[in-house]
């Protein structure tokens, strides 16, 4: 063995490497596998515990860099192969999986919490697919976001090939990926990709707010490489938005926290209920699903009572208080193009009709009840992504099925529609084609009951 630390207060005493276990929370290795760890430990009979993180040393130099205790990601985490003669760990992955059960295509008959023991994996897959969009490739970005979404559902990690018999959703592509990180603990594919000039390029670009794929194409075949020479080239014209995304740029690339989102919401209903006393508001996205940070905040905004010059009139007049209290730094309003009767949308990702808005909002620092605001030294505020959308208050239901998320929850969920009911879904409205008929619907408990699937809580739908 190479090289072994307990970095987190743990006593390592004597020339046979014991320690107090009870005191160690991170194991920290070079050039080892997660099995050569645990199998270190009992040689030296030591009881292994649940509590343990076995990690490559990239993270602790990663801690270092950063001065603090950094995240950890799949890729820091060190791979365990079942080994029968090991003892076991709680919560590691030489505990073999429990017996297989069938597992659905469609993320919206999967549970899936935040909880994911696969994230070597789906950390994989999740950039492998997003290489694939930024060269606008669906059919190769499909099949590693499906596998990424099955892998997050399962209740056990994955530790060798046979673990995956019986999988749906993982194609031979798929699966030599996953035969590549058991065995060498890492994907020389996405390695490449890491390493790609086009991706980093395309990662970087698409960072900034405003920045779609065709621009970002249009700046690397131009040349560019960072982000300080395309905004010093005088001979480029930046829109609105994306004007917004350089200005603010630091704060909107960094997470915004659940302390801040919560802060979010209290301005935003607020300003709702000033203008319209009966309004709901409700936050989805992430925060719904129970994520602790996010990139935006996401609101919807319906009232039983109001009427129809009502509803088009709220966010104009809640982003012009902003504006007055000096609060509003960008604001985009789409109005609304929602027609009534019109069947639902048969792509499974298509964009609602409502009316919305795509705000910039300075959040002030002593709204956040929390030390962890993410305030830039010597700036009392924080410039936050608010997006807020206005729907009929017969359509709630449908509009907050739809805004909460996952993608790929929502994807399958309008598949299975699709393909297993004959029925068509969409934020809109449900629309049974057998029949010829709308589907009301007061809750999403009644969309998934009229779909014929078990109710699935917002939290158990981050596919």
């Amino acid at each position: 063995m190479s090289e072994c630390w307990v970095p987190a207060g743990a006593t390592v005493c004597e020339l046979c490497g014991t320690f107090k276990s009870d005191s160690v929370t991170h194991i920290v290795a070079e050039n080892n596998s997660g099995s050569d760890v645990l199998e270190w430990l009992q040689l030296q009979n030591i009881k292994a515990s649940s509590e343990f993180e076995l990690l490559d040393i990239s993270w602790l130099i990663e801690c270092m860099g950063a001065g603090k205790p950094v995240e950890m990601a799949g890729r820091h985490q060190l791979v365990v192969r079942r080994n029968p003669s090991l003892s076991p760990v709680p919560g590691s992955q030489t505990v073999p999986p429990p017996p297989m059960q069938k597992i659905s295509q469609y993320a919206c008959q999967r549970r899936t919490t935040l909880n994911n023991h696969n994230q070597l994996f789906t950390d994989a897959f999740d950039i492998l697919a997003e290489n694939y969009e930024f060269r606008e490739n669906e059919v190769s970005c499909l099949p590693f976001m499906r596998a990424a979404s099955v892998l997050k559902s399962l209740s056990f990690p994955i530790v060798s090939m046979k673990d995956i018999e019986g999988i749906p959703c993982l194609g031979d592509k798929v699966k030599c990926v996953i035969e590549g990180i058991i065995e060498d603990g890492e994907s020389s594919e996405v390695k490449a990709v890491l390493n790609d000039e086009r991706y980093k390029s395309f990662k970087l670009f698409t960072s900034v707010f405003g920045v779609g794929l065709k621009t970002a194409e249009k700046w690397f075949r131009m040349g560019f490489r960072t982000l300080s020479k395309i905004k010093s080239d005088k001979s480029l014209r930046f829109t609105h938005m994306q004007k917004a995304g350089f200005l603010y740029y630091e704060d909107l690339v960094s997470c915004v926290n659940r302390a801040e989102a919560e802060a979010v919401s209290m301005l935003v209903k607020e300003a709702v209920v000033a203008f319209l006393p009966d309004a709901l508001v409700t936050m989805t996205g992430g925060f719904r699903r129970g994520k602790m940070t996010g990139h935006d905040v996401d609101f919807l905004i319906t009232s039983p009572e109001a009427t129809e010059e009502e509803e088009q009139q709220l966010l104009h007049k809640v982003t012009n208080f902003w504006r007055q209290q000096g609060l509003l730094l960008y604001c985009d309003i789409i109005e609304s193009t929602f027609e009534k009767f019109k069947l639902p949308s048969r792509k499974v990702d298509a964009l609602d009709h409502f009316q919305k808005c795509f705000l910039i909002l300075k959040l002030h620092r002593g709204l956040v009840r929390s030390e962890e605001s993410g305030q830039q030294e010597g700036k009392d505020w924080k410039a936050i992504r608010v997006d807020l959308v206005m729907c009929p208050y017969e359509r709630r239901a449908f509009a907050l099925l739809g805004w909460t998320g996952s993608r790929q929850f929502e994807r399958d969920l309008r598949r299975y529609a699709t393909h297993e009911r004959k029925m068509m879904l969409d934020n809109h409205a449900l629309y049974d084609k057998t029949k010829r008929v709308f589907l009301e619907a007061e809750s999403e408990e009644e969309i998934f009951a009229h779909l014929g699937l078990d109710y699935i809580e917002p939290w158990e739908r981050n596919a």
